[in-house]
């Protein structure tokens, strides 16, 4: 009988609704669980009880941390993390980054409420499970199993705030094996502040000062189209970049992955001669995830190296 940990945080899957229709995650992890024991052994690991979007980088470690204790039982089959929507995609990508055993962790949650007359909570719980189970994902490392779609960590991103196949990949995985770079070896990134800057049209450097302020490690710039700003933005990045703090481009474009090929003053040309780092297909959210484990770790100096490999998403084959 296949062995399978299940790591609850909350979330929606894990949530009901009170006399005001206001969701909280209040449903144990053994009530979960149902009728998907069938068949599994299941072993039920409460970790927290958050909505995911107040989750914080030390959150997120002890995810990881618990992800890693339960991986020691060598009888083990798989991890099945229960989380929340909102940041599911930060926190498997975290797990993801760490993850150097070939056992599969499976991330999971709901649109909709556990006590929904419709929920998805126990379908998503139940393939999740599955994908855990399936010798063939063995070596995929962490995946997302949402709405009947399998999609790898990396690259994939929540892009629908009600559809029930709420997430969306780089690459659609369906039954894909993902390829994936060498783990790093694990640092916890809580107390590594990170920020993320938006840009648009006559946006200033503002909020970029404001976060060096503050004591920002390292900056994500939310770039326009290919990955572009302004002339003001651009200046601020050099002196971000000439006092060690290093800017990493993204985009705010939901599809395709940033270019450096625009001048002008502002564009990304300009943003990589001011010292900036391009995250290629990675949006934000797993940038910033990226960019704080790097800075977490002393030994990962040669920064550009490290994003140019691990935030480029190839298409992987298929699984025989």
């Amino acid at each position: 009988m296949p062995k399978v940990a299940v790591v609850t945080t909350g979330g929606t899957i894990a949530s009901t609704r009170d006399g005001q229709g206001v969701s909280r995650p209040v449903v144990a992890g053994s009530d979960l669980l149902g009728s998907t024991r069938a068949g599994t052994e299941i072993r039920v690991v409460d970790v927290m009880s958050k909505d995911s979007s107040s989750m914080t980088f030390a959150d997120m470690d002890r995810v990881r941390d618990t992800v890693t204790s339960e991986l020691s039982d060598p009888d083990l089959d798989a991890v099945v993390v229960l989380h929340g929507t909102d940041t599911m995609e930060e926190t498997a990508f975290l797990v993801d980054l760490h993850h150097a055993d070939p056992r599969p962790v499976v991330f999971t949650g709901a649109q909709r409420t556990f006590d929904h007359p419709e929920s998805d909570a126990r379908a998503n719980l139940t393939d999740a499970i599955a994908a855990g189970t399936n010798p063939a994902l063995r070596g995929a490392g962490v995946l997302i199993a949402f709405g009947g779609a399998l999609h790898r960590a990396s690259g994939t991103r929540k892009a629908d705030t009600t559809s029930l196949d709420a997430f969306r990949s780089v690459h659609p995985t369906g039954d894909l094996l993902p390829q994936r770079p060498d783990p790093l070896s694990w640092h916890p990134i809580s107390g590594t502040r990170v920020d993320i800057v938006a840009a648009y049209p006559g946006a200033d450097r503002v909020q970029i000062d404001a976060c060096l302020a503050a004591g920002a490690r390292g900056l994500v710039l939310d770039g326009l189209g290919s990955g572009n700003a302004n002339p003001a933005i651009v200046e601020a990045v050099r002196d971000c970049t000439s006092a060690g703090i290093p800017v990493v481009v993204t985009t705010r474009v939901p599809h395709g992955p940033t270019s450096a090929t625009y001048g002008g003053g502002g564009g990304g040309h300009d943003l990589i001669s001011a010292g900036a780092l391009f995250s290629t297909d990675l949006r934000a959210g797993q940038a910033r995830i990226l960019l704080a484990a790097l800075l977490a770790d002393p030994e990962h100096t040669d920064l550009d190296k490290e994003f140019d490999r691990r935030s480029r998403i190839d298409p992987a084959p298929r699984i025989s």
